[in-house]
């Protein structure tokens, strides 16, 4: 009598990344640029790229489009998509200006829009979680209803105020002023001497210290307060195993459908947030349509980023740099960057020959030469193209990033508990 013994191979382990990787390649890639970028203003001489006004700019544009990225983040993350960021966006400028008019209080009307945009997303947790609604239509249905809604309130309120009507809001109190003492007067001559490198780090640091809103501060600390509740606790990754697989959270006793309505509720205060900047921080006033779409842009920073914190916090600098760079009238330095797409296209043309995609490597290259011929024979961008640089240079990082998007695996499926 034979017995057959079965040795089976072991399964080859996935190499384990070093505690703090993803930290690492988010400097580097961060270095990369800013070196990118300073080597950009030393060959074409265009000090605007990286100057201190350019920098405080761009935070000033990124921070609404990022705020609505961390909605749209802790919503997806627990399974529901939310196109209805935009439709929230617009409940935070209304609700925050009125009331930070009304009381004369900036901090009422954060507060105010907050819970406006909480009140939203809570609509858009009953329709897809309660009712599963489809999450698209829901959105989209948010969206087009607030968008009216407020302008019915615009007229039922500011018809009889003066300066105000319906289309806008009377003029709202600005939120305090923050920034570091001595920094631009140490650090100013610094700047200002365009040593390579050197004096882009002092522009960094001043833009970035001085003639900081209250609210900016608040939703620049929303970055990493989001990355550690949802990577960092408990609550976080019972959250985050209600988007990948909820029939084994539920299996595990995770309380599924209270996830998913406090994670659309966060999204939608977030979202309100970023409109209560836009009313107040950008404005100090509401203007109908001042979201300018910023909530779809919310979240393609977010696929950009992969889903996590630290990548949509670079996509929506992203945007908010080359807005800042339109915006302060910097058709010269949008076009230096023409110079600087070309080179990396050229670069990652050679990098998919190396990788055998001649296709790939072929359309990039021929891209690339088509962007330094234009550079060489042109010495700005038209107004029209400057002022959509923002989008178009949006588009084209969202299409030719090489990195592996990884969506939550439960998104936007509808999910009922199981019965026993």
């Amino acid at each position: 009598m034979s017995q057959e013994i079965n040795v089976m191979e072991p399964v080859a382990k996935a190499p384990r990344r070093p505690r703090g990787w993803s930290r690492w390649r988010f400097l580097t890639l961060f270095g990369a640029v800013l070196v990118s970028l300073s080597g950009l203003r030393v060959i074409t001489g265009q000090d605007m790229l990286t100057d201190a006004g350019t920098i405080n700019t761009t935070i000033t544009f990124a921070v609404p489009i990022g705020l609505a990225a961390l909605g749209g983040l802790w919503s997806e993350r627990a399974g529901i998509i939310n196109i209805g960021l935009e439709g929230m966006m617009i409940l935070g400028t209304w609700f925050g200006a009125y009331f930070a008019w009304s009381t004369d209080n900036p901090w009422i009307g954060l507060l105010a829009g907050v819970l406006a945009g909480m009140a939203g997303g809570l609509l858009h947790a009953v329709a897809t979680v309660t009712f599963a609604v489809d999450h698209i239509v829901s959105g989209v249905a948010i969206n087009i209803l607030m968008l009216g809604a407020m302008r019915y309130l615009s007229i039922l309120v500011y018809s009889d105020v003066p300066g105000a009507g319906a289309a806008q809001s009377p003029m709202a109190p600005s939120f305090p002023v923050w920034g570091l003492p001595f920094v631009a007067d140490v650090l100013g001559p610094v700047a200002d001497s365009g040593i390579f490198l050197v004096a882009d780090l002092a522009s960094l640091v001043v833009g970035a210290t001085t003639y900081m809103p209250a609210l900016t501060v608040v939703a620049i600390l929303m970055v990493p307060l989001t990355y550690l509740v949802l990577w960092r606790t408990t609550f976080g990754l019972r959250l985050r195993s209600v988007g990948e697989n909820p029939d084994a959270a539920e299996s595990l006793g995770v309380p599924v459908y209270s996830l998913k309505y406090v994670a659309v509720t966060v999204s939608g205060g977030l979202a309100g947030m970023g409109g209560v900047f836009l009313a107040i921080v950008a404005s100090q006033i509401y203007q109908e349509g001042q979201t300018g779409g910023r909530g779809f842009i919310g979240l393609a920073a977010m696929i950009f980023g992969n889903w996590r914190p630290g990548g949509l916090a670079m996509g929506a600098g992203l945007f908010g740099y080359t807005d800042a760079l339109q915006v302060r009238g910097g058709g010269a330095a949008v076009h230096a960057l023409l110079l600087l797409l070309a080179v990396a296209l050229l670069a990652v043309a050679l990098w998919q020959v190396r990788r055998d995609r001649k296709g790939l490597a072929a359309a990039g290259a021929l891209i690339g030469v088509l962007l330094l011929m234009w550079y060489f024979s042109t010495d700005s961008l038209p107004r029209e193209l400057a002022t959509y640089s923002p989008h178009i240079t949006t588009l084209l990082v969202l299409s030719l990033a090489s990195q592996r998007l990884r969506p939550p695996a439960g998104i936007g499926k509808q999910w009922r508990a199981s019965r026993s």
